[in-house]
């Protein structure tokens, strides 16, 4: 009876009560308390349990004896006997209840409902009132929602103070219960409290997926869970040590150096650590990082573990440069090393990739780096290649390309199976506040789009912040979904190390000047629990401290700066052991005439069976059969060539970019739909041979800064992968100028990093306006890094040394066959450089604009320049003027000339390849033609376009012995105009300026 009762005090202290009356009375017989014994004490928890999820759960008559109990009946006259068998007797229709006892009921249940909306307010808002900021002054403002939780708001669940101590049974939505489920409200809400409220607030009940949210609450509500072990404790303390003892030695040696320190958030450190012990032991072998300035030397340092003296050399101001490039600032460069994990026992490989100021502009490179690793380890889950983002608070609200990143997280082509993103969140941006930099309450708010959970977290806990970034691990693992960890910290320091804060931040830097350091605070934390002893601190410090000393030492050593040192993304066996190319040549990128055939055929079929095509793309095919029989090619067919001779040869072709399946102009067609059957797809060019490589061509999101960053990372992992991004028309680049000017044109320069990404760019005045015109291809000639003013030594392979002294090529193509060859040349040069093509438009299908096969067969090349081919150039002496061009302006050159009959004194030359500037080429042209004026003709305006690039190289050419004449559209501020007659005009002006051989008589 005893056992009874303690059971039931733990069930309802209102049932209790009763049984503890009915416990004092003596003349209480069985027959009236059938049940109340010892041994059925666990058989009526059960049922109470039961009763309380659900009435119906349990028997009539046990419904009625519990609503009887909780109305104050007496046990033994709650109890009812059950009908019998026969059925209810004569006249009663149901078990009959005590008056009074539904509305107990009622609030029996309303009073259960009340604590699981408490709890959920836990699970939502927990994280508005937890103690997250270090500085104790939140930036955060909920004041339009305040969080209305704790023990003083319970009366707006319609609970009271009297309900402190009565006991609830838990939903199975939380797990603060442990091993118990059920516990008194006081204890409910202080559990609570512990789990969300305190120095760790989560963000996730906007997640759909319920299995995720249990998974979370399990971690964060558990009884305990949080605890750290002794050793975790002292391996904790010795991260942080490293990480705060570096900074202070850096100060130390270096005070009027910048150096973006990790002051005010040293925690950074064993929070990447966690995060790569735990991955590593998830099966992890590789994690490519990117990160902003601050705190990248101690990164570098103590995770990367780049040599002290490396780091330490940088500072010398008397450092040589190796003859590698310009080079970049300390806190740009990255590194790539592998070795040995210790807490996993494995070995790990990380990098971690150099980039410039621009912050958030890595976040993609990052992105397509670790999506390429997975392939070419055949990684489709992402087990064994992950990345790790870390962003500054201010950016990563406010820098777009956060954005267009996350977006791409559940792509299939661009998935890289969740991405652990840290936020070094001090709270302040450059020199402006929160309040003025985001609108939203926390900078972390961007990731809610894709349901990715955010972690806050108090930087001076260490031990919370290990915690958070091993759920952050385990939750990748689990779930290959984004994650976010928001590290809420503080700058002890200005911008950098010599920036006075107190100018714009006087209360906060006011605070920070008060602020204990946290290695302090975690090191006494410590030793008051016993787990270590000062002494042993002490020698932890001195023998750090001895590490940095000695690295110093021998960095003195160091005369030469080598960046390739620092290289993030090394091409093992592609150079020599030196870096240098193993050939200074480049073989013909033509191929048999049998391949071309049969790459042309299947470009031309459905290799699938009962594959239902459209009506009109059959029509398109039988087209690209009927040019193969005429050993013909068309813009679409020459590529079709190049990438399925490339396929061929193992190397892998990955096309990206808007539209790209299709092709903008519909002419592409490498994706075929089966008009019936949704979702069922045919791509011809996987089907050329059983040993090819795999080709990937894929639709992008509506993006350019973020697409073209990713697919510019897929191609640092592999020299042997042909990587192309087409924009869907030429001037949507100018939205991922950032990509273009940082990383693509000046990468090598900066950070020894070789690419061979290539560009696709329709370009071309077509009388469609200002925008969807012009790729600009000013801009890329205006970044190229030859000298206008000097002509080359022409001695060697003067073509390949060319492109290997260049920052990038750039070309625009008139001919299939040239396009074909450059596309191959890219991957058979022994060196990569980034490649930009200006595309054609209208050439796609204009019917001059095809190639024989015998411009493609062995033994043929790209042709930088393509001389004129015609009677001007039999009779060279006759040639009256020389017009060059670029691009698609040829046609209606060459159209003109002959309605002109101007055939034998006009010479037109193509210069296909801009830059590097075929000076050979172009001087042999002029040679041949003594007596013609020299004429450059452009579509384009004259402040646009190629003219102000190549005038002055002519010029260069032929020794400034004569005067290099303009042919094309007047300076203008917009690249074309929107008026179709006014267009016509200008073409006809310019061709007429072309042609007419007095125009630029009298002028000098």
């Amino acid at each position: 009876m005893h056992h009874l009762r303690t059971t039931v005090v733990r069930l309802r202290p209102a049932m209790a009560a009763q049984m503890a009356q009915s416990r004092s009375r003596t003349n209480v017989s069985v027959t009236s308390e059938p049940f109340l014994n010892g041994t059925s004490s666990n058989y009526l928890e059960e049922m109470y349990y039961s009763w309380l999820e659900n009435p119906r759960n349990v028997h009539k008559s046990w419904d009625v004896f519990f609503r009887n109990v909780n109305t104050g009946a007496p046990v033994g006259a709650a109890y009812q006997s059950p009908p019998p068998l026969g059925g209810l007797p004569e006249g009663l229709s149901r078990v009959q209840a005590p008056m009074g006892a539904q509305p107990n009921v009622d609030k029996l249940v309303k009073d259960h409902l009340a604590v699981q909306s408490l709890i959920r307010a836990y699970q939502v808002r927990g994280h508005h009132i937890a103690k997250l900021d270090p500085l104790g002054i939140s930036c955060v403002d909920f004041d339009d929602t305040p969080c209305t939780v704790g023990f003083q708001n319970v009366g707006l669940y319609g609970l009271a103070e009297s309900d402190m101590d009565m006991v609830f049974k838990l939903p199975t939505t939380t797990f603060i219960g442990g091993s118990k489920s059920a516990l008194p409200l006081r204890e409910i809400i202080r559990r609570l409290e512990m789990s969300y409220c305190q120095h760790i607030g989560v963000e996730f009940m906007f997640i759909n997926d319920v299995e995720q949210c249990q998974w979370i609450r399990q971690k964060f509500e558990t009884p305990g869970i949080m605890q750290s072990t002794l050793e975790e404790k002292r391996t904790l303390l010795a991260r942080m040590i490293r990480s705060t003892r570096f900074e202070e030695f850096l100060q130390r040696k270096w005070s009027s150096e910048k150096r973006f320190g990790l002051e005010g958030c040293e925690s950074l450190i064993p929070a990447l650590k966690t995060i790569i012990d735990k991955s590593s032991q998830c099966g992890v072998e590789s994690v490519i990082m990117g990160m902003p300035h601050r705190g990248r030397l101690n990164v570098l340092a103590n995770v990367i573990r780049k040599e002290l003296e490396q780091i330490f050399c940088q500072f010398d101001s008397k450092l040589e440069a190796a003859d590698e490039g310009s080079g970049d600032v300390k806190y740009h460069l990255g590194m790539y090393h592998r070795r040995m994990n210790r807490v996993s026992d494995r070995y790990i490989t990380m990098s971690l990739m150099a980039n410039p100021s621009h912050l958030e502009a890595v976040d993609p490179v990052v992105q397509g780096k670790t999506k390429a690793e997975q392939f070419y380890s055949g990684d489709v889950q992402g087990k064994k290649v992950m990345s790790v983002l870390l962003h500054g608070d201010a950016a990563f609200a406010g820098q777009g390309v956060v954005y267009e990143t996350f977006h791409l997280s559940d792509l299939p082509s661009y998935t890289t199976h969740g991405t652990i993103h840290v936020v070094v969140n001090n709270q302040i941006g450059f020199t402006t506040d929160p309040r003025m930099a985001r609108s939203s309450a926390y900078p972390t708010d961007i990731a809610r789009v894709v349901s990715a959970p955010i972690f806050h977290v108090n930087a001076d806990d260490p031990e919370a912040v290990m915690y958070v970034c091993s759920v952050a691990a385990e939750w990748r693992n689990m779930f290959h979904k984004d994650v976010v960890v928001d590290l809420v910290c503080y700058r002890r320091n200005g911008h950098n190390e010599i920036d006075e804060p107190m100018f714009t931040q006087p209360l906060m830097y006011k605070q920070v000047k008060k602020q204990k350091p946290v290695l302090e605070k975690f090191a006494e934390k410590l030793i008051a629990e016993g787990v270590i002893t000062t002494q042993d601190y002490e020698e932890e410090v001195a023998c750090y401290d001895k590490i940095c000393e000695d690295a110093y030492a021998r960095s003195k050593d160091e005369k030469i700066l080598h960046i390739k040192h620092w290289l993030d993304s090394p091409w093992l066996g592609f150079f020599t052991p030196d870096g240098q190319p193993k050939t200074m040549s480049c073989p013909s990128t033509g191929i048999s005439e049998d391949e071309l055939k049969h790459i042309g055929n299947i470009a031309a079929s459905v290799p699938e069976e009962d594959f239902m095509l459209h009506g009109g793309l059959s029509r398109i095919l039988k087209g690209r059969g009927n040019l193969v029989d005429q050993r013909l090619c068309d813009w679409a067919l020459g590529e079709y060539m190049a990438f399925g001779s490339l396929l061929k040869q193992g190397v892998h072709v990955r096309l990206s970019g808007q539209d790209v399946e299709r092709g903008t102009f519909s002419h592409r067609h490498h994706v075929l739909h089966d008009q019936h059957k949704d979702r069922r797809t045919c791509i011809p060019m996987n089907h050329l041979s059983h040993d090819q490589a795999t080709y990937t061509v894929c639709n992008s999101s509506l993006s350019e800064y973020g697409v073209l960053g990713f697919e510019l990372g897929f191609s640092m992992a592999n020299p042997n992968a042909l990587v192309l991004w087409e924009a869907q028309f030429g001037d949507f680049h100018n939205t991922a100028q950032c990509i273009i000017d940082q990383f693509i044109s000046s990468g090598h320069a900066k950070w020894v990093r070789q690419n061979g990404i290539v560009l696709l760019l329709p370009h071309g005045m077509e009388g469609m306006g200002p925008e969807h015109s012009s790729a600009r291809p000013e801009r890329f000639l205006q970044m190229c890094n030859d000298d206008p003013d000097v002509f080359p030594n022409l001695s060697g392979d003067f073509a390949v040394l060319q492109l290997y002294d260049c920052n990038w090529i750039v070309v625009n193509c008139s001919t299939p066959a040239n396009y074909f060859h450059v596309l191959r040349r890219q991957m058979l040069l022994p060196f990569r450089k980034p490649l930009v093509v200006f595309t054609p438009k209208s050439l796609l299908r204009h019917p001059e604009a095809k190639s024989s096969f015998d411009d493609m067969l062995p033994g043929t090349h790209f042709k930088r320049l393509i001389p004129d081919g015609g009677s001007a150039a039999a009779i060279p002496d006759r040639v009256k003027r020389v017009i060059f061009c670029s691009g698609k302006i040829y046609y209606e050159l060459t159209r003109e000339r002959a309605n002109r009959g101007m055939d034998d004194i006009v010479a037109i030359v193509r210069i296909e390849q801009l830059s590097p500037f075929p000076f050979d080429l172009v001087k042999a042209e002029t040679n041949r033609y003594p007596n013609a004026d020299l004429v450059w003709c452009q579509e384009e305006h004259k402040n646009q376009g190629y003219y102000n690039y190549v005038k002055p190289r002519i010029r260069t050419t032929i020794g400034g012995k004569q005067p290099i004449w303009y042919a094309g559209r007047e300076p203008a501020a917009a690249p074309a105009t929107g008026n179709k007659q006014t267009h016509l005009t200008e073409l006809q002006r310019l061709l007429d300026a072309a042609f007419n051989l007095d125009t630029f008589s009298g002028k000098l």
